[in-house]
């Protein structure tokens, strides 16, 4: 599919079926980097096969660390504790899962490293971590524009006597980053590590998701509220032996709204009410918009209306700081609601692998919606069933936004999905998977 310059999708009518979901991205690349981190050998069955796990695997390699992959997601690593290897030159796409944690971590090893990825990762800031960074005594340099990939690493004095502060408005991730290379620097400190957040942390769920896999490698983080961090002295990452990844809630967002506007029901596999992942929320808001969901504990399955018989979904004005990716499938089932929906606080998606509001505004318009767009919230009026216009979707070299507007194929237009192949940094095989649970939509 990386070749495909454009992808057809005939009207689709109804969905059902089951989807067992790929590994959690988010989950897989903090899993990766933990058990490299960590003392013992780590048996990882689950691991998402993506671009953005390619990335980490070739990274950690690279640096050292004993990775052998035994196909269908089952990874073994071999706790490094410290990279053997001081000086290398890592380029890591446009992954932002692998670019921030691995920043942090570099920048606490005393070794010499160059960092780059793609030009769109040149444009993704991280000025904050590199600030935080350097309150503990790194050295991290910008090669570029200040503020942004790609960076320099050389060996900085560090000490663990002075929080480092940093920005909770830009990214969850930068957080994530700090918390996760804590304990290298209590190791090297034997002193206890603070972390403050200035300002409003977003993105709460994947601080969660962090904290989570941390204590699963036998850190506790204590937490004072969202505003302080603290790892104590002595504290070191231990591999429980084996870990499972999983499924990736942010992928089961778009099965989901398939159930909810194709009548269902549609389960996804892989997730459930014991979930770690924030993006399991999504089901509520699909629920606020008349769909039925039912929850078991490694499942979700749900069922809808169906619009392609006049049916509507229930129109939104929703705060979506907490689910920013699932966020953007929210948007896509706007053009089947009864009225004008609003999505507000996603002001990070202006730092994601594109300017999502700017891009989902432009492609919700080629198709006949009526929409307007600030800082950090967008505005959709759906088109009327006479004002919907055939579309060429752009991507915009966004695996997100090529999945959720395979949703459009349920109107009455054409819909072309515009370089399908950008699917891979997540989801190689979505639209296999997706002409499997849609009829009428034998993608060609």
């Amino acid at each position: 599919m990386s070749a495909q310059a454009y992808l057809d999708l005939p009207r689709a009518h109804r969905a059902s079926g089951e989807v067992a979901l790929p590994g959690s991205k988010s989950i897989s690349n903090r899993v990766l980097l933990l058990a490299a981190l960590a003392a013992g050998q780590t048996e990882v069955s689950g691991l998402l096969d993506s671009d953005d796990t390619r990335v980490m695997l070739d990274a950690l390699r690279q640096l050292g660390v004993n990775v052998t992959e035994h196909g269908q997601g089952r990874v073994t690593v071999v706790g490094a504790g410290r990279f053997p290897v001081k000086d290398a030159q890592l380029f890591l796409g446009n992954a932002g899962t692998a670019f921030r944690p691995l920043t942090a971590a570099l920048a606490l090893m005393s070794g010499h490293y160059r960092l780059s990825g793609v030009p769109r990762m040149h444009e993704r800031p991280i000025g904050d971590l590199v600030d935080a960074l350097r309150q503990w005594g790194a050295e991290v340099e910008y090669l570029g524009q200040e503020g942004y990939p790609p960076l320099q690493i050389g060996v900085g004095t560090l000490r663990a006597d002075t929080a480092a502060r940093v920005q909770g408005s830009v990214s969850s991730q930068f957080l994530t980053a700090l918390l996760l290379a804590a304990p290298i620097l209590t190791q090297s400190s034997d002193r206890p590590v603070v972390i403050e957040v200035v300002g409003e942390l977003i993105s709460k769920p994947y601080i969660e998701i962090t904290l989570n896999l941390m204590a699963r490698y036998g850190v506790q983080v204590r937490r004072d509220g969202w505003q302080r961090f603290t790892v104590e002295a002595g504290a070191s990452y231990r591999s429980p032996g084996a870990i499972a990844v999983e499924g990736d809630a942010s992928s089961a967002s778009y099965f989901l709204a398939l159930g909810a506007i194709g009548g269902g029901p549609v389960r996804v596999t892989g997730v459930g009410e014991q979930s770690i992942q924030g993006d399991v929320a999504f089901a509520q808001t699909l629920q606020a918009m008349g769909a039925q969901i039912t929850y078991g504990p490694d499942w979700i399955e749900s069922r809808g209306v169906c619009v392609d018989r006049g049916e509507r979904l229930k129109a939104f004005d929703t705060d979506f700081n907490l689910i920013p990716d699932a966020a953007m499938t929210a948007a896509a089932l706007a053009l089947f609601a009864d009225g004008k929906c609003r999505l507000r606080n996603i002001g990070s998606w202006r730092v994601k692998e594109t300017d999502r509001i700017h891009a989902m505004h432009t492609e919700l318009e080629k198709l006949g919606a009526t929409v307007a767009s600030g800082p950090d919230w967008l505005e959709i009026t759906p088109p009327a069933d006479n004002a919907w216009r055939d579309a060429h979707i752009g991507t915009w070299d966004d695996h997100r936004m090529a999945m959720c507007f395979s949703l459009a194929a349920f109107g009455p237009a054409a819909v072309r999905i515009m370089e399908p192949g950008c699917v891979r940094k997540t989801f190689p095989e979505y639209f296999d998977v997706y002409a499997g649970l849609v009829t009428g939509a034998n993608a060609n």
